[in-house]
């Protein structure tokens, strides 16, 4: 057959299309894989690096060494990233507030050893409640907090909320005895309920707000409850900052007066917290918030090495004055709170003998085998202790017999009434002559009128302090109030303090 045949030409011009297509496809193949190694260039580029290990957190941050639940700190650390993680997925986390109702009588009663095997055992059945992606957390003595990751909704948190009080409510056996306990739940939502920042503490709002409704139940969080919360929060913080920085926090003295001679036998130092913005904050406002978020030991330390520097200073000028100092029951269960005392009086050179620690009788009794053992290091150091607020507890006669304590205060409110209640009276007289016996010495405190401290001395009453003789005021008052006057409290031309910058706080004790 012919080249030019038209059959033949139609080959070849099919077969050139053939090759055309052929080529045309390769150079698309071509084009497309570049296309695709560029794309994941570009995503190289853009794409975060693989997350860093964080470095490992010491296990006393990270783990409670009671329960074996997550500290505070572990708790806020996994908080942050779970919020940061539903942000970015556009999920919801809840947080379980939770406090025991009822705990404190159980330290009362059996003793902090069972009060902590009690703590224990609700953290192991908190702990078994549990979700993998769930952070369960102690807060600190009674109160532990529940992160429910995992997108929960107002119900499903509600129904946590119940199956923890139910779970929490299975009776307990302690030293061999059955107790039950309920608890109070605070719920907050987010991102409903606020940021981050503000969810711990409006959780704990909520959980206040199920507790004063009558406890043994959840609450959410709701706007009105939300001033308390930040107040509380800020107030906080402030806190620790003044605590950290050492600034608007000061030690103010209430003399203490000798009931036979109207000498000056010491003074009881008394903290105040100069706020930048809201001036003169009330001791019985900051001291529980302190007490709440950890920061009673800083503080009390503060006030401790404050006093010691004072004393010091004062025997500089030739004043010899006895401190005396207030203990919470905070403080006494500080491993390391009779070294920082031995700490301040070395570092400002002060004779252990000028200090004496004042334990209310509540505190000194709630575990009177470990307050004995505090105590017996305290006495050891040389620093006296007394049991103030005597009356209002209720001590054992055989522990108030073996405590070294040299110096019972008798409570305020049977002072005020020893000149109009014979009852009174007869609980004053009492308490003298049992410490008497015990060879205690006793020390009044809330005298205001000269009436109660006619009975008070005829009743063979020690020492006194209160209003007719001094307000609490700053040390550099009560140096000058001091050296000006020559004449003892029980006689003509005596004359009282006269700093008012205080009243309101004065009756406010210290850490």
């Amino acid at each position: 057959m012919s080249p030019d045949h038209p059959s033949s030409l139609q080959w070849w011009w099919m077969l050139a299309a053939l090759v055309g297509v052929a080529v045309l496809m390769s150079i698309l193949r071509a084009w497309l894989a570049a296309r695709q190694r560029a794309e994941h260039a570009e995503q190289g580029l853009h794409r975060a690096p693989p997350p860093v290990a964080p470095p490992e957190k010491p296990a006393t941050q990270v783990q409670d060494p009671l329960t074996g639940l997550a500290t505070r700190l572990w708790l806020e650390d996994q908080l942050a990233a779970a919020v940061m993680r539903a942000e970015a997925r556009q999920r919801r986390l809840a947080l379980l507030y939770v406090d025991l109702d009822g705990f404190k009588p159980v330290n009362d009663s059996f003793g902090y050893a069972n009060g902590d095997a009690l703590l224990r055992e609700v953290g192991h059945r908190l702990a078994s409640m549990g979700r993998g992606t769930d952070t369960i957390a102690r807060m600190g003595s009674d109160e532990f907090i529940m992160l429910l990751d995992g997108d929960p909704d107002s119900a499903s948190a509600a129904l946590v909320a119940d199956r923890v009080r139910h779970k929490l409510q299975i009776p307990y056996v302690v030293a061999g005895r059955e107790v039950r306990l309920s608890c109070s739940i605070g719920i907050v939502m987010y991102p409903e309920h606020g940021p981050r920042a503000k969810l711990i503490a409006r959780a704990d709002a909520a959980m206040l707000a199920a507790k004063h409704a009558g406890g043994n139940m959840h609450c959410f969080f709701d706007a009105s409850m939300d001033h308390d919360s930040e107040n509380t929060i800020d107030l906080q913080r402030d806190l620790r900052r003044a605590i950290e920085t050492r600034t608007g926090l000061e030690l103010y003295y209430q003399p203490k007066i000798d009931g036979r001679t109207g000498d000056i036998t010491g003074a009881e130092a008394l903290l105040r917290w100069h706020h930048p913005e809201r001036g003169m904050v009330s001791p019985a406002v900051f001291i529980p918030i302190a007490e709440r978020f950890g920061l009673i030991g800083g503080l009390g330390q503060w006030v401790t090495d404050d006093a010691c520097r004072q004393v010091r200073l004062w025997l500089d000028q030739g004043l010899r004055m006895h401190v005396a100092i207030n203990l919470s029951v905070h403080q006494l269960r500080q491993s390391d709170l009779v070294d920082k005392i031995q700490e301040s009086l070395a570092r400002h050179k002060v004779p252990a003998e000028l200090i004496t620690f004042e334990v209310t009788e509540s505190a000194a009794m709630e575990d009177a085998k470990a307050s004995m053992r505090i105590f017996e290091r305290l006495s050891s150091v040389g620093v006296h202790l007394s049991i103030d607020d005597f009356g209002t507890g209720y001590s054992s006669l055989s522990y108030l017999r073996k405590l070294p304590a040299t110096q019972l205060k008798i409570d305020r409110s049977f002072v005020q009434d020893v000149d109009k209640e014979e009852d009174a009276k007869a609980i004053v007289r009492a308490v003298i002559k049992l410490a008497h016996a015990l060879g205690l010495t006793v020390v009044a405190e809330g005298v205001e009128t000269e009436a109660q401290q006619g009975i008070l001395m005829r009743l063979g009453c020690d020492e006194m302090q209160g209003y007719l003789f001094a307000k609490p005021m700053p040390a550099k008052n009560l140096f000058l109030w001091v050296s000006g006057d020559e004449l003892p409290a029980r006689r003509p031309g005596f004359h009282p303090s006269v700093f008012n910058q205080d009243d309101a706080d004065a009756s406010g004790r210290g850490a």
